[in-house]
């Protein structure tokens, strides 16, 4: 008896050793900030698709991408962009469960790429790295004291940290000092294989906008084709750093050809394909979602005003109010 009771609980501490290595996936929106506070009723939908997380993002501005200053936290932004409005949104989310990733982030003047902002002096690369400093460390205590789960570094900054890795690897440090908790980096597509810094990071982030399909209405099978051409080399990426990687935006447009550059979000593409949709993301969802050394991820992107958003003539990455829709909400329940 004593041989078959040790052998039972010999079972049972294995079975729950096991049972805690697995993690739920991070079934994220980015949440766009708005002029307005939430409530209730803006939450409600994020409920109804099963969201449990969501991705706050502040803002930071720029005049242009060789301008060194930084403007953020100030009065003439929305309110969802500054201090208070994240606060606000990080507490009424929490009222219902959904975990939080703080996702502060630069706007160039005109929407130019974050990717490109370079300075033309050394004196000028100081002058960013104090401003970028204040800026990030001002959220990453934010992101303490609300008790976000993840804060992330920065988003899509490409050639600042081509040019700066030292100042970034310093900048992860002063960041520990401050956060507690998990932190990533959202690379772009085609920029995370060179960051420098993933040692650094619990997670590695990437915005994933890969090229799957060139067809105009993309097919199932043609963007599960895509994907060979990335995802193995994704996956051997999570295994040299032995870390997840976490879609820190994905999602695409509905639009004709939204699998050829689904990082376009030019004005002239405006034919409205919501099969394109549907397509690349079932297959995103299908190549990824199950997989154990990935983390989960972020749609791009997700208002506050569910009723007023999206719909079956919009061509915007949102899926709100389109099948896409449906589909996330059938994925996240699992």
């Amino acid at each position: 008896m004593k041989i078959i009771f040790r052998l039972g609980l010999l079972f049972l501490v294995c079975s729950c050793s096991m049972t805690s290595y697995k993690t739920e996936k991070i079934n994220g929106v980015s949440f766009v900030a708005s002029r307005d506070s939430i409530n209730d009723t803006h939450i409600k939908p994020l409920l109804n698709i099963h969201a449990n997380y969501a991705a706050i993002m502040p803002f930071g501005f720029i005049r242009e991408l060789s301008h060194p200053e930084i403007m953020f936290n100030t009065e003439r932004q929305w309110f969802g962009e500054r201090k208070v409005g994240v606060k606000q949104y990080v507490e009424s989310l929490k009222k219902h469960h959904i975990s939080i990733m703080i996702k502060p982030q630069i706007w160039v003047r005109r929407g130019e790429f974050t990717g490109g902002i370079k300075m033309t002096s050394e004196a000028d690369w100081k002058v960013l790295e104090d401003s970028y400093s204040k800026f990030i460390l001002e959220y990453a205590k934010v992101a303490q004291e609300v008790k976000a789960g993840i804060f992330c570094v920065g988003t899509e900054l490409e050639t600042f940290i081509d040019n700066r890795p030292n100042y970034w690897k310093e900048l992860i440090i002063e960041i520990r000092n401050v956060y507690k908790g998990k932190l990533t980096y959202a690379a772009n597509w085609n920029e995370y294989d060179r960051t420098p810094f993933w040692s650094q990071l619990d997670f590695i982030g990437i915005d994933a906008y890969f090229p799957v399909s060139d067809e105009q209405t993309p097919t199932v099978e043609a963007c599960r084709l895509g994907w060979l051409k990335h995802k193995p080399t994704i996956k051997a990426f999570s295994e040299k750093y032995n870390k997840l990687i976490l879609f820190t935006e994905f999602g695409y447009r509905s639009v004709d050809f939204a699998g050829k550059e689904p990082w376009r979000s030019d004005r002239d593409m405006n034919v409205v394909n919501l099969k394109a949709q549907t397509n690349t993301m079932q297959v995103l969802f299908e190549e990824f979602w199950d997989e154990p050394w990935f983390a989960g991820g972020f749609v791009w992107k997700w208002f506050h005003n569910h009723d007023k958003s999206g719909g079956l003539r919009d061509d915007r990455f949102t899926p709100q109010n389109k099948p896409v829709e449906a589909m996330i909400k059938a994925q996240y329940f699992k």
